[in-house]
This record gives C-alpha cells, structure tokens and sequence, in this order.
C-alpha cells in the first residue's frame, strides 16, 4: 500500500505539459485562405510565385487532400498564428451563413447540419468546444459575402466590361440580378442571417460546456479587394486592364464595388453583431490598400522586375489579391475560385493583424492597415488600431 501511495505522490509532482490555447476560424473562402498558394500575381511561368506549390490546400490528418472538398483551406489561413498557440481552420470556400451542395460539393455554413456524415461549421465547432480541455480562446469569423452572391457579383461585372464598348459601357451594378442584391429588404434579411450565424457560433460553444468568460468572438469584415477608379494602373479602354492585368471592370463599377458592394457586406456584418456580448469587431476594410489588385503602387513580378516571390522586397512590389481570369487566361495549376481573394501575402498581413488582435488571448477590437517590409515570422508588417 505505501508503494501506491509512493507513486502517487510522484505522478503529483511530475510537471505537466503546458496547455496550448486555441483559435478556431468560422466563415468563407476570404478566412478559409482561398487563393493563399500565390504570392502575387504574375503572367509568366506560375511558379514564380507558388509559395506553397500543389499542396497549398491539403487538410485532411494525412495531409494527402482536402477534408472537404473545395474548401481551400490553406497553410497561409490567417487563423495558423504559430507560436505555440493551437489552431483549427473550420471555415470553407463558398459557404453561406447556411450548409448547401454547390458544384457538387458541400459547403458548410455556420449551422448545425448533420446529413450523411456531412456537418455544418456550427456543429464542428460544438464537437471541437466539447473536449475535456477548455482551451479555445478565440473564434474569429468572417460570413455573408456568398449570401450576397459575391462570385455573381465578380462574373457579372467581368462579363459586361468584356462584352460592351468603351462607348456604350455596360455596368454590372444597374443589372437587375446584381442590383435586386442590394435592395434594402435584402440587406436586412441577409443582416439577420448573418446575426443568426454568430448566435449559433455562441450557441455552439455554449453548449460544448463553455460560459462567455472564457473565449471572445471576433467578428472580422472584408478586404477591398480592387482600388477606386483614380488608382488603377491600367486604363479602361482596350483589353489591357483584363488581358494583362486580370481585372476587366469599367470605372464606375469599380467605385461602386468599394462603395457599396464591400460598405454593404461590412455593415452587415457590423449591425449583426451590434450589442452581442463578448464579440469584437475586427476591421480589416483597407488593410489591403497600396497593394490591391490592379493598383498603381504595386505590379506584376514582370513590371516590377522581381524574378519571384522570394526576391528581396517583393512583398512590396507585388498585388497581395489574386488575378481575375477568365476562360481565354485560366489554365492550371491556377482555379477559378481562387479568383479576387487575397493571396498568400494578402493572407499573411491579415494573420499578421488577427495575431494583434487576438493579443495573447485577451482579444481586442481594432482597426488594420499595411506597414511596409517583413516581419520576424516573414508577415507583411501591419498595425491594428484601436477603435
């Protein structure tokens, strides 16, 4: 007996492993790392700027493929912050504030679906809050861009710019599909949605055993991913803008594009979550500015003589979103869905942010916008201010 009672005092005084905290990132292709293989954008060979080669999105426990199919959740997801703080990126390219099958694959929404083995975000994340271990610090989520129909939104505005002359200009945003989006009874339908989604985000952690004390929500919204027409460094007329640059959409569709369609989708999510406890607002509006596609501060690797993403100060010269194509400039290893997401650098400056915001796990509010150079952990640098 007093040899039981011997080892019992030893295992007592063995120290135990630190617990890691966690993050969990909820939502759609702009938090799942869609496009975050490319580390800017060139028409040259593709692999002066695959950062993370044909493996960029392989998730699964094996690492051989993607959990979900379509998913595209990268290695550079703004959620994996490293430093010895644990993290899961449950969020999908092209969910909805619903589950629903597109293409032929399903895509989890922020809600509790449970069909054939198929499992909402929601759920996920409840069967992840439920472990023993209470160890999940922050969920940041970002959701509602696909509930307004976003890649419509980009294939509209593409097609009419392509298919109309510079002197009967055919916008996109006058379009009856495109603008029945933003009527104001849409809006606040697709506003519900999205505070539905965050109240099943609480219901989730609630019900894995977690009170509101112990994790934060961040609510984060959209990057602009085009420049104001004054910005762009290709002109409208011609091909060139499209051809070369991968951003075909008439000036006025470009303004309207940050105007509405990007102040609508982060207003929405702003007045969703207005007044929920223990939800953060994460502004990430402009954190993309100076380096967004098309811009004139920054090029092709080819226009700014970079011979890859490696080079030294590429990160500075290179767009942070990627290329729009389209049939005549699609080809492999490229994919369509990858189109106007912010890319590998795109996805690390808004990890850089996220990190700020998470703050050691004593999260906070804030505003992002670019610095310029690298990081220790090669981020673009970044700063969060206070609201």
């Amino acid at each position: 007996m007093r040899s039981v009672w011997l080892a019992l005092i030893v295992l007592a005084l063995v120290p135990t492993a630190a617990r890691a905290d966690k993050v969990v990132s909820l939502g759609d292709s702009a938090i799942s790392g869609e496009a975050g293989r490319w580390a800017g954008n060139t028409n040259g060979s593709p692999s002066r700027t695959d950062a993370l080669g044909p493996t960029a999105y392989h998730d699964n426990a094996a690492g051989t493929g993607e959990a979900i199919a379509g998913c595209h959740r990268s290695k550079s997801a703004e959620v994996h912050l490293g430093g010895g703080v644990d993290s899961v990126n449950l969020a999908c390219s092209g969910a909805r504030t619903y589950s629903r099958v597109s293409d032929g694959n399903f895509k989890p929404g922020i809600d509790f679906y449970n069909v054939n083995g198929n499992k909402g975000q929601a759920l996920a994340l409840q069967e992840l809050a439920s472990a023993p271990t209470k160890d999940i610090k922050a969920v940041v989520v970002l959701i509602g861009a696909n509930d307004y129909g976003f890649a419509d939104i980009v294939q509209t505005c593409v097609t009419d710019w392509l298919t109309s002359p510079s002197w009967w200009k055919n916008y996109c945003q006058d379009d009856s599909n495109i603008a029945a989006m933003f009527t104001q009874s849409n809006i606040d339908a697709i506003t519900n949605n999205v505070r539905a989604a965050f109240e099943r985000v609480k219901d989730a952690m609630a019900a894995g055993g977690y009170s509101e004390t112990q994790y934060d929500i961040l609510a984060q919204t959209y990057s602009a991913p085009l420049p104001l027409s004054s910005g762009f460094r290709y002109g409208e007329t011609g091909f060139t803008r499209q051809t070369v640059g991968g951003c075909g959409v008439w000036n006025r569709d470009a303004n309207w594009a940050r105007s509405t369609v990007v102040n609508a989708l982060n207003n929405t999510t702003r007045k969703a979550v207005a007044g929920m406890s223990n939800v953060k607002v994460l502004n990430m509006d402009e954190a993309l500015a100076g380096r967004k596609l098309c811009e004139n501060t920054v090029g092709l690797l080819e226009e700014k003589g970079v011979a890859n993403w490696q080079s030294p100060g590429a990160v500075d010269k290179s767009e942070w979103v990627q290329q729009i194509r389209t049939l005549t400039t699609l080809f492999p290893p490229y994919l369509l869905q990858e189109d106007a997401h912010p890319n590998y650098w795109g996805q690390l400056a808004l990890r850089n942010c996220f990190r700020q915001a998470y703050n050691g796990g004593a999260t906070r509010a804030g505003t992002c916008s670019r610095g310029t150079g690298l990081n220790a952990s090669d981020e673009p640098n970044m700063s969060l201010r206070s609201p």
